[in-house]
């Protein structure tokens, strides 16, 4: 018997009812262990390039010392979804998850700044990040669980509230230890500073009672209620698995076919950049190789007649998503693209263009250092500030509408840095920053969530991850090389290509199909 046959038998013929309207402080409940999530987060993001750097790590090297983090959650997070989807114990569906993460994540941010050499600081983010993304991903879908599809833009809007106010505390903790409370901020050459070892053992505490909080005061659905709200019976009707035997055979002799040209295609190019001596960019010929061997597998699995399996079910489900999803991954690749250049080169490009030094043992590094960590805790608290505007906009216009501007924001804010000459000024660009990683928060999640189906939505989100980490993929591979060749080392430009890339994605966002506003145009 498949998983979850009891549940749908037993509810195939129970009453269809709406989803109940959640109270404020049940949506705030809900949401309150992504202040842990993004305490983690922004820690990881504002520091971790500078215990690279500390550590002996170039700057043309940060990147594809990044590349764990993105790989992690590329990896992580669809699995994370796909048994969330299918777990029911004491603790819940989604709970379970949040607190085993929360509990590894914890652990890992003690050990982090502890790193005695730099390939240990790189495996520490890689464990670090699958943690956090054990905890985070399964957040997604529980607002898509729980919240009818009126609330679910508030619901979003709520988690960009705290990821904001707690990105907010933890970028600029090792400024505020260091300027308010005297913590060391300097340390002899490969030691990691006081001021940012501390920081990561306060993280740990946020992060781990931040998502105990969500588990013990949050409640989930049973798979028996989820199967009679009425919105969830009609998406999930749209979504059955109806192949025969014959037509899995021909899924799996495309992705058969597919699958043999993606592994011819890394091959090559593999071959090629060695013989270049390309090396950072290999990455993504290696990427599309292991794409092509999972789909040679799943291809041979289903013309074998072997469907019938978590694997397969997982590539199909990736080859049938929903339209509005397909349409969202360019707009989500963009900007997460620019994301991650700000991220791995705001410290570079700040220590460099605006204090002029790129030596990291100096008072002067380590002051511009400790200012990208207020710059970052800046941004976050103007999302956290404008995270309840955005629904707002978006009623007046629409959601796409409503992130395209919040886009062309944060565009503008990533371009403004290049006339900067004093760091002050580095507060006014975070603005825009933060308008557009609020939307980001927020938006295309809030948007995504009325195309899927409920019993695929830790899936479904899991997969949405692939759009968020393939682009940082493709960052970490490329912006080192693009940096190093034609930049000249200068950090700077890495940032400007990032503007022009949330340019792009506010376009793309425009032509999104967004199905409660269609459903919402029918109604009236």
């Amino acid at each position: 018997m498949r998983p979850g046959s009891t549940v749908e038998s037993r509810s195939a013929t129970a009453p269809a009812r709406p989803k109940p309207r959640l109270s404020f402080w049940d949506v705030w409940n809900m949401s309150f262990g992504f202040l842990g999530i993004q305490f983690g987060f922004a820690l990881q993001n504002a520091n971790v390039s500078r215990i690279f750097e500390t550590l002996g790590a170039s700057v043309e090297n940060i990147p594809i010392l990044w590349i764990a983090a993105p790989v992690t959650g590329l990896l992580v997070q669809p699995v994370v979804g796909y048994f969330s989807d299918r777990t029911w114990n004491r603790l819940g569906r989604r709970r379970p998850y949040f607190l085993g993460g929360a509990i590894l994540a914890s652990l890992a941010l003690v050990a982090m700044p502890n790193s005695p050499t730099l390939w240990v600081a790189a495996g520490m983010l890689w464990i670090m990040d699958a943690s956090i993304n054990i905890s985070m991903e399964p957040f997604r879908a529980f607002v898509g669980d729980n919240l009818p599809s009126e609330q679910r833009t508030t619901g979003f809007a709520m988690q960009s509230f705290f990821i904001g106010t707690g990105a907010v505390v933890a970028s600029a903790l090792p400024w505020l230890l260091t300027e308010q409370f005297g913590v060391s901020n300097e340390a002899p050459r490969g030691v990691i500073p006081d001021s940012v070892r501390l920081s990561f053992y306060l993280g740990a505490v946020v992060f781990f009672v931040a998502v105990l909080w969500t588990v013990i005061r949050s409640k989930e659905y049973s798979p028996e209620e989820m199967a009679s709200f009425e919105d969830n019976k009609e998406r999930e009707g749209q979504a059955k698995d109806l192949r025969t035997a014959e037509e899995y055979a021909q899924n799996g002799a495309r992705q058969l076919r597919l699958g043999w040209i993606l592994l011819a295609v890394g091959a090559l190019f593999s071959v090629w950049l060695a013989r270049e001596q390309l090396y950072q960019v290999m990455i993504l010929s290696a990427g599309v190789g292991f794409v092509g061997v999972l789909l040679v597998v799943g291809g041979l699995m289903q013309r074998g007649g072997k469907y019938d399996n978590g694997f397969v079910t997982i590539l199909n489900d990736f080859q049938d998503m929903p339209h509005t999803m397909k349409q969202l991954a360019w707009v989500q690749f963009f900007s997460w693209f620019a994301l991650f250049a700000m991220w791995i080169y705001t410290t570079a490009a700040v220590t460099s263009h605006i204090y002029g030094t790129h030596d990291t043992t100096s008072a002067l590094y380590n002051e511009g250092a400790n200012w990208v960590g207020v710059a970052f805790g800046a941004y976050n608290g103007v999302a956290a500030m404008v995270a309840f505007a955005i629904p707002v906009l978006a009623k007046r216009t629409s959601r796409k509408i409503a992130h395209a501007i919040c886009l062309v924001c944060g565009a503008a804010g990533l371009l403004s840095i290049f006339a900067i000459s004093e760091p002050r000024y580095l507060l006014g660009s975070m603005v825009g920053v933060g308008i557009a990683w609020a939307s980001i928060l927020s938006m295309p999640y809030a948007i995504l969530t009325g195309s899927l189906p409920p019993s695929k939505m830790g899936y479904y989100m899991g997969v949405f991850n692939f759009f968020i980490v393939i682009p940082q993929i493709v960052a970490a591979a490329i912006l080192g090389f693009f940096v190093g060749r034609f930049f000249g080392g200068e950090a700077i430009y890495a940032l400007l290509v990032g503007g022009v890339s949330l340019v792009l994605a506010a376009a793309l966002t425009l032509f999104v199909e967004d199905a409660d506003d269609v459903a919402a145009a029918v109604s009236g």
